[in-house]
């Protein structure tokens, strides 16, 4: 026959069935039959059995309690669903079995433990509903807000907007999972749950008003549905966040910039290219921010640059505000240094998660407010500081500054509670008596080594050796006996021990119960503290803004409403802080949509064509974040969008080949882009053979340049020499190169940009540099130096040939040149495989091994030039 609590467990489980269900036991969360099984297997713990009725033993694996949030943390990032399920009633009041349920069930986008979330990002919870052309939106964070956003866009729009948020996990409806072609965990929801008339009722319900028009969605179907079914599965999984849910914010992607996943990447706004790492991003070196709530504004700030120009002023005068005044923004940095995340915070406190710890943080932060406040008042361009008073006074009255465990009595502070005071004050009273009833007691019996001890089985006891048992007193009540002797108890004893147990259970219930009281009137003041939240991250975010500039020496640019980049002395935020100081050499920028429009750069490998054209995107969007740039100067005319098209990589997951990754980003720029656009091509055609890239390289500048719907600034990096020769036809543009110094045979890298272009690429260097085996480098000298000479006399109309059939460009016995190469008259046949030529014969001379990198790549230059004659 099943047992109670196996009836319990499976009644329980049956409500979650796709979730791994933590059943609360005494000590231990257990597990059962199949969950047992992911359980032990997935944490390394031991699986057991328990046999709960007819003769079956069933698997079981348990955690205990208090390692809840370690073990949780494991299974969710591992992709499962799980279900805390608690003890509703007390044990020692229940007869029969305890009550329990399902508190909540934690998903990645349902987290609300402090040591499961990154603390400087955002952890969202979003919901989508799409149909034909258009999508719905709506996206939360459960751990620092209680205003869901929403917003109905274009389904082209969808995925960029996604990226931005990067969510934790999407609610989307069962069937159509393969809408969202993004890896984000996604959590598939009965299609009922977007029906349009239920989400609406539900929303309405949940915000207790009869119409949506006040949040600005009454108009936006879908993203209704898609709010709808976020506060379904709140509702499902997390009631209590539902309960904290008093609003939605509606917002429009007309107002920010939209940055690609590539342009993220290739900029490196969040992390480094290789390995993503964290260290060496634009965020990393913008990123002075004192508080956790600072650190997440300006990481969504930085993956939406503005739009308004006036937005963007008034953010820049905030900054200006710091940044003019030194002693303002050490004595903010000072304050805001005291401040915990009160947004987190007061979202735990007001779901009742909170440590007693963890108010008595919120209560230090908020009395850093005034001050704060009294700071920064004089300043009109900065945000207002709320006080936040009545929720300070409250933890300042009734939080002991250092608690304890709840229940051992340091949790309330003294003087709050006089019920807690007057149990306080007779438990130690009886403490102190049995403290002084050993010396008593060893005294009136006159066995010295006799002991008052305490341990959980047995209460408090009084121990006599077996040599002095003859000794004891007549009053003396046997309790246990031990190998040593007995010991016992008397009824004095068992009095002021009913004392002491019966004030600590006491204590218990009532230090819980007013603690949850304290919770529940701070969590009444959580929209006060979260404005004031708000209010905190702004000025965190202004001041180490202003701490950037100054510490790296940022100019306030000038963002303007017409179509030209001008950039004085320019400098890569990122590259320049890897190098010592004073070392970057900066660069001149000009672009303008009538004049300087198109720049093909071209130059060495190596020479930094890649940081100047990269330089000019970031400087731009950290204009239009509002904060200074790394120029003497910078006039910005504003920018809708950012694209880049940088580097080769393929897409294993999807079956693209390096090429293809290329061309479909190319499109997404060509069919994107507008007048008002910044793009920056670093490498066109290069995953595909000579002629079919330049002819793709060629056709994609001629249609940046000459299209009504383009015409946009453009930075155009290319090793395709022959495109240099479009400058003599297309109106708008203009040749840049990387300066080389030349010098009796010594080459240098100058990373100066200048008019012009470059007829040589250095490529040879930059292999030997990056260590190719010796005999790999020679042939390559020798290669290059016979399929190197001069183009053929005559001008020429395009930088292609009339006709660009493929050319057969394998290697015989000797290399076949490209059509306008010739053989320089007399330049050695070189063979794949008979001896060595006399040019190879002296470049297998050469000890190189014994020079220096620089006198290496020099004397092999010298070489090169002589065989050239």
């Amino acid at each position: 026959m099943t047992t109670p609590i196996r009836r319990q467990y499976l009644s329980i489980k049956r409500q979650h069935p796709d979730a791994i269900l933590l059943f609360r036991l005494g000590d231990f969360y257990e597990t059962f039959d199949e969950d047992a099984q992911v359980v032990a297997r997935e944490l390394d713990i031991a699986l057991t059995s328990r046999e709960l009725g007819a003769g079956q033993r069933h698997p079981l694996a348990g955690i205990p309690y208090h390692a809840l949030d370690s073990y949780l943390g494991k299974l969710i990032k591992k992709g499962y669903k799980v279900a805390i399920c608690e003890q509703t009633s007390d044990p020692a009041a229940s007869r029969g079995l305890v009550d329990r349920e399902v508190i909540r069930v934690v998903t990645p986008g349902t987290v609300v433990e402090p040591a499961l979330l990154e603390e400087r990002a955002n952890n969202y919870l979003a919901s989508l509903y799409v149909e034909g052309d258009a999508a719905g939106l709506a996206y939360i964070d459960v751990s620092t807000s209680t205003f869901a956003s929403v917003a109905q866009l274009p389904l082209s729009c969808l995925a960029l907007e996604m990226e931005r948020l990067s969510p934790a996990e999407v609610i989307l409806p069962a069937g159509q999972e393969d809408l969202l072609s993004t890896p984000f965990p996604k959590a598939p929801l009965d299609p009922a749950a977007f029906r349009l008339d239920s989400a609406r009722q539900l929303i309405m319900e949940r915000l207790g008003v009869v119409t949506l028009e006040g949040y600005g969605c009454e108009g936006l179907p879908l993203a209704i549905r898609a709010a709808g079914a976020l506060f379904f599965y709140l509702a499902q999984n997390q009631k209590e966040a539902l309960g904290r849910l008093d609003g939605l914010t509606t917002y429009d992607l007309g107002s920010t910039m939209l940055l690609d996943a590539q342009t993220r990447r290739n900029l490196e706004l969040f992390s480094a290219g290789r390995g993503e790492a964290k260290g060496a991003s634009l965020l990393s070196v913008l990123d002075f921010t004192r508080t956790s709530m600072g650190a997440r504004l300006l990481r969504r700030w930085l993956g939406q640059p503005l739009l308004d120009l006036a937005a963007i002023h008034q953010r820049q005068e905030a900054v200006a505000a710091f940044h003019a005044n030194l002693r303002l923004r050490r004595d903010a940095f000072a304050l805001l240094g005291r401040i915990a995340d009160m947004e987190r915070l007061a979202n735990r406190i007001k779901s009742g998660f909170a440590l007693p710890r963890e108010v008595v943080a919120l209560g230090n932060s908020l009395e850093a407010l005034p001050e704060l406040r009294r700071l920064v008042e004089s300043q009109t361009v900065l945000p207002r500081l709320p006080a936040c008073q009545d929720a300070a006074a409250l933890i300042a009255a009734a939080m002991n500054p250092q608690p304890g465990q709840m229940g051992d009595g340091t949790v309330i502070k003294e003087g709050f509670s006089p019920d807690i005071d007057n149990l306080r004050l007779a438990a130690q009273n009886a403490r102190d008596y049995i403290a002084r009833l050993e010396s008593k007691e060893r005294e009136r019996t006159g066995i010295r080594n006799l002991k008052v001890g305490y341990n959980k089985v047995f209460g408090y006891y009084i121990e006599v050796t077996t040599p002095n048992l003859a000794r004891v007193p007549d009053g003396y009540q046997r309790r246990q006996t031990i190998t040593s002797g007995e010991r016992f108890m008397t009824p004095e004893l068992k009095e002021y021990e009913s004392i002491v147990l019966g004030a600590r259970e006491r204590m218990e219930e009532l230090e819980a119960s007013i603690y949850r009281q304290v919770c529940q009137q701070i969590g009444d003041e959580a929209p006060h503290i979260l404005a004031a939240a708000d209010a905190v991250a702004h000025l965190d975010v202004f001041c180490a803004l202003a701490e950037a500039a100054e510490r790296h020496g940022y100019v306030r640019p000038d963002v303007n409403d017409g179509l030209a980049i001008d950039i004085r002395e320019g400098r890569h935020p990122v590259v320049e802080r890897a190098l010592p100081q004073g070392t970057f050499v900066p660069n001149d920028l000009r672009l303008s949509a009538e004049e300087e429009q198109l720049l093909l750069v071209t130059g060495p490998n190596m020479a930094g064509k890649s940081t100047y054209i990269r330089q000019a995107a970031l400087i731009v969007l950290m204009a239009q974040l509002g904060g200074f740039v790394p120029a003497r100067s910078a006039a910005i005319g504003l920018v809708d969008r950012v694209f880049t098209r940088v580097g080769l990589q393929d897409d294993l997951s999807t079956g693209q080949s390096t090429f293809m990754v290329e061309m479909v980003e190319t499109a997404a720029i060509l069919n994107n882009a507008t007048k008002r656009s910044l793009i920056i091509l670093d490498e066109i055609g290069r995953g595909t053979s000579t002629y079919d890239g330049l002819s793709i390289a060629q056709a994609v500048a001629e249609h940046i340049h000459s299209h009504p719907r383009l015409g946009c600034r453009t930075l155009f990096a290319t090793h395709y020499h022959e495109l240099t020769e479009l400058a003599r036809r297309l109106p708008r543009v203009r040749n840049y190169c990387v300066a080389v110094a030349e010098e009796d045979g010594r080459i240098a890298f100058l990373h100066r940009i200048l008019p012009g272009s470059a007829d040589r690429s250095y490529g040879v260097h930059v292999a030997q540099l990056a260590g190719l085996p010796r005999e790999v480098i020679l042939r390559a000298w020798a290669l290059l130096a016979e399929l190197e000479g001069p183009p053929t006399a005559g001008g020429v109309a395009s930088p292609l040939p009339q006709s660009a059939a493929p050319q057969d460009l394998s290697l015989p016995s000797s290399p076949t040149l490209p059509p306008g190469k010739r053989r320089r008259a007399g330049a050695p046949q070189l063979s794949l495989f008979p001896g060595p030529s006399p040019l190879l014969q002296e470049l297998l001379a050469l000890d190189l091994n014994a020079m220096t990198p620089l006198e290496a790549l020099n004397k092999l230059y010298e070489v090169q030039q002589k065989a050239k004659g």
